[in-house]
């Protein structure tokens, strides 16, 4: 049987219990604990009184009066107003990071020593402490001082000179592809050491992770490619180095994708475009000759595709057993019954803005779920409530508020 992960049996999630301080703005350090929000945790999101996270005022678009952008990572988490430019707010700060499970956080590279926030420091109070610092080019090396924004990490760590067409300038991956890199590896690596910690002697550990190192690791096979042969790849738009034909091709009214990654599928793909004479033509033979005579075989599947619609060509293929797909744009996206299926596209409900619309979690359980359960907090929504449970009084926050600590 398969799909036992559709439904999970419990309510209770895989993180349920834990509790993340989360001192990270932007994108990286968001998504990483909207994450760990997803999977169950306790997300104590920190901002500064004075406007909160940057992307709050990232618009337009907004949803009435929040910015799509900020709405896009901060689900699952509470709001918590913190001055930590003030030695008051730091102390509070250190209370909350007395009890919590995981911090983490991306500030400048030094910036939590200064403040008397760093891991030594914090993990003294609480040994159980997982610390997750997350930087552009990590706390250590002779680049560590440097700022950073994901469009550097996509030039400094290789992406952007293989992604563009042939002979054309380098172009940037459309989403801020660095910063969620980063943040999915702060996630895992986020777990191993709570895994350890539960495994190993109870305690946590620091955990360094940085855009740049998450870029390099993310060339994978180019950064094979390259090490083989002493020759860096360059851009090929959307064909594939050792694949052929794997690529996008221009049709009447757009373009489709065609992936034909073994033997097998070639004669299919070949009477999916009626030539079949291609087949037993020595110049595409195997893949090997494909990608050797790859510039003939795109002049002559240019051709071809230039006589169907999107549509007819992407139902020439399915029929012919070969994997192809229109290129979709978010409203395709977003309506494609699969994605639909998979529970991809959620709704969750803003106490001022309504039903707001996001994706969803791709991670499926068959026993603990993830779930959407709170909204995008307002700034500051859950401050007097989460002090409350760390043990402030009433009084204690109103002096608090009043001297703008939060």
């Amino acid at each position: 049987m398969t799909g036992e992960a559709r439904t999970s049996d419990s309510d209770e999630q895989p993180l349920e219990g834990l509790t993340v301080l989360d001192a990270s703005r932007v994108l990286v350090g968001p998504f990483c604990t909207m994450q760990l929000g997803d999977l169950g945790a306790e997300v104590i999101k920190i901002e500064r009184p004075d406007g909160g996270d940057q992307t709050r005022g990232w618009h337009p678009p907004t949803y009435g009066d929040e910015s799509a952008y900020y709405v896009s990572v901060n689900r699952n988490k509470r709001s918590l107003t913190l001055n930590l430019a003030s030695e008051e707010g730091r102390e509070v700060f250190r209370d909350l990071a007395s009890e919590a499970d995981v911090l983490v956080e991306n500030f400048r590279v030094g910036k939590m020593d200064e403040w008397g926030l760093d891991y030594e420091t914090l993990s003294a109070e609480n040994p159980e402490l997982v610390y997750c610092s997350l930087s552009g080019y990590g706390e250590w090396g002779p680049h560590k001082d440097r700022p950073a924004y994901d469009i550097m990490m996509q030039a400094e760590g290789g992406l952007m000179s293989i992604t563009g067409e042939e002979g054309g300038p380098p172009v940037r991956v459309g989403v801020a592809i660095a910063d969620i890199g980063a943040g999915m590896y702060a996630t895992q690596a986020i777990l191993a050491a709570l895994l350890y910690r539960e495994l190993g002697d109870g305690t946590g550990q620091k955990v360094d992770v940085s855009l740049l190192d998450g870029q390099v690791a993310w060339m994978s096979y180019m950064a094979s490619y390259y090490f083989a042969t002493g020759d860096p790849p360059g851009r090929m738009g959307s064909k594939h180095p050792t694949i052929a034909p794997y690529q996008a091709f221009e049709t009447t009214d757009g373009y489709v994708v065609v992936a034909t990654a073994s033997e097998n599928l070639w004669p299919k793909f070949c009477r999916a475009i009626d030539r079949e004479d291609l087949v037993d033509d020595d110049r595409f033979a195997v893949n090997a000759d494909r990608v050797e005579n790859r510039s003939e075989l795109d002049r002559i599947l240019n051709d071809e595709f230039e006589s169907y619609s999107t549509a007819e060509a992407v139902a020439r293929m399915e029929e012919a057993g070969v994997p192809a797909s229109r290129v979709c744009d978010m409203e395709d996206v977003f309506e494609n019954p699969q994605v639909q299926a998979r529970d991809m596209h959620r709704t969750v409900e803003h106490p001022t803005i309504g039903s707001v619309e996001m994706a969803g979690s791709p991670m499926h359980f068959s026993r603990t779920p993830t779930a959407i359960d709170r909204h995008p907090p307002q700034l500051g929504e859950h401050t007097e409530s989460v002090l409350r449970e760390f043990g402030y009084d009433d009084e204690t926050i109103e002096e608090m508020a009043a001297r703008d600590i939060v």
